[in-house]
């Protein structure tokens, strides 16, 4: 039996589902507590949501069941549900959802939108990223903790070039590390650029890093994955709900902390749940504030070979 009710979400009149229905079984988190999340997280949630096509990655049965992702924007939406065309590589668009504001967040929510995957630009500038991104995605036996070292190399190399950048945890197993653009760049120059960085770093570490896409060389390494920059891509939203066992969440971390993951060798100490990362806003504030607006310029590659030389 479905139960419905209407929420008036800033003056617009939301219809959800069902908020008892479990979503992860083994906390009891249910889909009314995955809405909560979001509203309360929302004001330093949205503005990285802001005029970004989304992709919808949906869990109708909670994260043990089935899923599915959304990349045309549903069309029984509300006709309040911003949208954005999206060119498709073999030809054709795309109708994204972009989720601008609280009453478009909960009505993700309610279509069981765990995961928020976002691209790097905004509508309309399509091919201009605000940032550049690497995804460093461990292979077992490896975990975090060795993907905090690589991380740590990351920083050191854009510290090198006098460039600020930001971690946060996926979610997941991994870390993610953004480098703020905020100016005139493509994704021919980002791609290019972030792929000799990982180039740069397995040269210096190949017996821990990689920069090549295939799995079977990831056995007890970190992927830098570089390929995130780019215009087809999305990668999971700071502040993202994940669909693990427990509702985890993409979350900034320092770099303090980073350091200290690696010192203790703890995996665990960068794993945080919805309710510890409200906290953590309550007490630190959007760590990630600086992605959305701080300017640099990307250097040419020709910068990178200098460091290679080094």
């Amino acid at each position: 039996m479905v139960t419905k009710q209407s929420l008036d979400i800033d003056g617009t009149k939301v219809e959800v589902t069902n908020l008892q229905k479990i979503f992860y079984p083994k906390p009891g988190f249910t889909k009314g507590d995955v809405i909560d999340y979001y509203v309360r997280i929302s004001p330093v949630l949205l503005p990285h949501l802001k005029e970004r096509p989304i992709t919808l990655k949906r869990y109708p049965d909670g994260v043990e069941g089935f899923f599915f992702y959304e990349k045309k924007c549903p069309t029984h939406r509300p006709k309040w549900i911003k949208t954005t065309k999206v060119d498709k590589s073999e030809g054709g668009e795309i109708n994204y959802c972009v989720i601008n504001d609280l009453p478009s967040l909960v009505w993700a929510a309610n279509l069981a939108d765990l995961e928020l995957h976002t691209f790097l630009h905004k509508a309309p500038a399509l091919q201009r990223p605000t940032a550049l991104a690497f995804d460093l995605d461990p292979g077992p036996p490896a975990d975090i903790v060795l993907c905090c070292q690589v991380g740590l190399w990351l920083k050191g190399v854009f510290d090198a070039l006098k460039m600020e950048s930001f971690a946060k945890t996926s979610g997941s197993k991994g870390l993610q590390v953004y480098i703020p653009i905020n100016s005139a760049v493509t994704y021919d120059k980002t791609k290019a650029f972030s792929h000799a960085i990982a180039e740069l770093l397995e040269s210096r570490s190949p017996e821990v890093v990689v920069s090549k896409m295939q799995k079977s060389l990831r056995s007890g390494k970190v992927l830098v994955d570089w390929s995130q920059n780019d215009d087809h891509k999305t990668t999971v939203n700071v502040y993202s709900l994940r669909a693990k066992d427990y509702p985890t969440v993409s979350t900034p971390v320092t770099w303090e902390e980073v350091e200290a993951t690696v010192r203790k060798r703890k995996a665990t100490s960068l794993s945080f749940d919805a309710k510890e990362v409200l906290k953590r806003v309550q007490k630190m504030g959007d760590l990630f504030g600086p992605v959305l607006s701080l300017k640099q310029k990307l250097p040419p590659v020709s910068v990178i070979q200098n460091l290679s030389n080094q």
